[in-house]
C-alpha cells in the first residue's frame, strides 16, 4: 500500500497497533473489591462509610481542600452543589456554552435557569468578560468548567463573584489532580464538582466527588446526598430536601487504586503533552493551545489543538480532517462537545422546564460555535500514557493529513461520516452501521 496516501482514501495508516488501554487498574484493585464483596457491606450507608472516608481524606488532600464527599455521578455533583449553596427555583446560573450538557442540565434539574456565556479562544474555558455581560439581578452562581487541559481564569471569575455576591461552583470533571496558581482544582470556589465516569482521569465506571473548604457547605452536601439526614457534625443545623445520591463501597474500592495511580499518570501525560506541543509547532495549518502559565500542576483529560488552515489554502472542513486523522489510527474527535444550546441532548423548553420563559433558539456564543464546528481537535488522553513513540505517531498522523489537505479538500464531505454529526445523531448512525 502507499504510505503517503491517506488511509481514508485507501492508503496505509500511520498506526495499526492500539494505544494503551483505558481504564488502567492493578491486581490490588481486584483484591480490594473482593474484600468488599466478602464483607457483605456494599452500599454507601452510613454516609460516608469508613472506606469512603479514607478515600475522601486522600482526595481532599490531593486537591488542597478540607472536605470531600462521594456522589453517584458528576452531573448530580453539580446539582447537589447548587442545592447546598442555596440556589432556588428561577435563579440564574451562568455556565459556559462549550461544555458537556450536564453542566447546564444539572441546574435545570433543580429549577434553576442556565445562562450561557462564551469561552476564551485560547483556553476554551469560561470567558470572564462574557460572564460579566451575562449577569442580571437574578444571577446567583457561576459554574466555570476547567476544560480538557486548561483552567478557567479563576482569579478574574472570583473577583466578579465577590463583586456581585455570587456562589462559585467549579466543574472539575476534567481536572483531577491539577492546580492553578498553586491551588487545587475544586479548592478555588465554594464547592468543586468532579466526575468519575469511565473516560475520566480517575474512574469507578460512574461516580462523582464534591470538595469544599467550608464546613457549612460540607454539612449541607451531606444532607442533600444522604436522604435529608443531618450531617455527622451538624454545627449549622441545616435541614434541606435530600435525595439518595450515595456512592457504593464497590466503587470506592476501585477509586483507592485510581488515586494511587493518578500522580504518575498525570506526570506522564504532562510530559507527553509537552512533547506533542513541540512536535505540532512545526506543522502548518494547526495550532496548539497557547501555554497557560498560571497552571502550576498540569492535568490532561484530553489534548486539544486547533485546526486553522491558512487563508487561501485548499482545505477540507474540520470534520473531514478529523475523520482522516482517525483513519490514520489516531483516536480523536472534533465535535467532542457542541454548544450546549445546540446539542441534540439539551431538550430545554418552557414545556418541560417551567422555570424557563423561552427556549434557547436565539442564543449565540461565537467562540464556542467556532470551537465546536470549525477548529477544535480532541486527542484522547490514553494516547499520552504510553511511550514517546506513541506521541510521535500522533504528530506523524497530523503531519500526514496536513500534507494531503489539498487532495482531501477535493473529496466528498460524506467521507467524514459520523464526524459531521451531532453526538446523538452520531450514536444513531453508529447503531445503524452496526446493525
Amino acid at each position: 500500500m502507499d504510505s503517503n496516501r491517506l488511509a481514508i482514501l485507501g492508503g496505509d495508516p500511520i498506526r495499526k497497533r492500539p494505544f494503551s488501554p483505558w481504564p488502567q487498574y492493578h491486581p490490588s484493585d481486584i483484591a480490594r473489591i473482593t474484600q468488599v464483596v466478602e464483607s457483605r457491606h456494599w452500599g454507601g450507608y452510613p454516609y460516608p462509610t469508613k472506606l469512603a472516608s479514607q478515600f475522601c481524606d486522600a482526595f481532599a488532600e490531593l486537591h488542597g481542600t478540607k472536605y470531600a464527599l462521594p456522589v453517584v455521578n458528576g452531573t448530580v455533583a453539580i446539582t447537589a452543589a447548587l442545592m447546598a449553596a442555596g440556589i432556588k427555583f428561577g435563579d440564574e446560573v451562568i455556565v459556559p456554552a462549550y461544555t458537556w450538557d450536564g453542566t447546564a442540565t444539572a441546574a435545570l434539574a433543580m429549577g434553576a435557569i442556565p445562562v450561557f456565556a462564551d469561552v476564551d479562544p485560547d483556553t476554551y474555558c469560561l470567558d470572564a468578560a462574557s460572564v460579566r455581560r451575562a449577569i442580571t439581578p437574578r444571577t446567583r452562581a457561576i459554574v466555570p468548567v476547567h476544560l480538557a487541559m486548561r483552567f478557567a481564569d479563576m482569579d478574574a471569575l472570583n473577583a466578579i463573584a465577590a463583586e456581585h455576591g455570587l456562589n462559585m461552583i467549579e466543574d472539575c470533571a476534567h481536572a483531577h489532580g491539577g492546580a492553578f496558581h498553586g491551588k487545587g482544582a475544586g479548592a478555588m470556589g465554594d464547592i468543586g464538582c468532579f466526575s468519575l465516569q469511565e473516560s475520566k482521569l480517575m474512574t469507578a465506571g460512574e461516580g462523582g466527588m464534591l470538595t469544599t473548604n467550608k464546613l457549612e457547605h460540607y454539612e449541607a452536601l451531606q444532607t442533600v446526598i444522604n436522604c435529608g439526614r443531618a450531617s455527622i457534625t451538624d454545627q449549622f443545623g441545616q435541614r434541606l430536601l435530600g435525595l439518595n445520591y450515595r456512592m457504593t463501597d464497590l466503587q470506592i474500592a476501585l477509586l483507592i487504586g485510581q488515586i494511587e495511580m493518578l500522580p504518575e499518570l498525570r506526570v506522564r501525560r504532562a510530559a507527553h503533552a509537552a512533547l506533542l506541543t513541540e512536535l505540532l509547532a512545526g506543522i502548518p495549518h494547526v495550532r496548539a493551545l497557547p501555554p497557560q502559565p498560571a497552571i502550576t500542576q498540569p492535568t490532561h483529560y484530553t489534548y486539544v489543538f486547533q485546526y486553522r488552515p491558512e487563508a487561501g489554502a485548499a482545505a477540507p472542513h474540520r470534520d473531514l480532517f478529523v475523520a482522516a486523522l482517525e483513519k490514520e489510527g489516531i483516536p480523536c474527535d472534533g465535535r467532542f462537545y457542541e454548544p450546549v444550546y445546540r446539542s441534540d441532548l439539551f431538550c430545554a423548553t418552557p414545556a418541560n422546564c417551567p422555570q424557563l420563559s423561552s427556549d434557547y433558539s436565539t442564543t449565540h456564543c461565537p467562540v464556542s460555535e467556532r470551537a465546536a464546528y470549525e477548529e477544535s481537535v480532541w486527542i484522547f488522553q490514553f494516547t499520552l500514557i504510553g511511550t514517546e513513540d506513541d506521541v510521535r505517531d500522533v504528530a506523524r498522523g497530523v503531519e500526514k493529513v496536513v500534507a494531503n489537505l489539498e487532495v482531501l479538500s477535493q473529496q466528498d464531505p460524506k467521507l467524514a461520516g459520523g464526524k459531521a454529526m451531532g453526538r446523538a445523531q452520531r450514536a444513531r448512525f453508529e447503531r445503524k452501521q452496526n446493525y
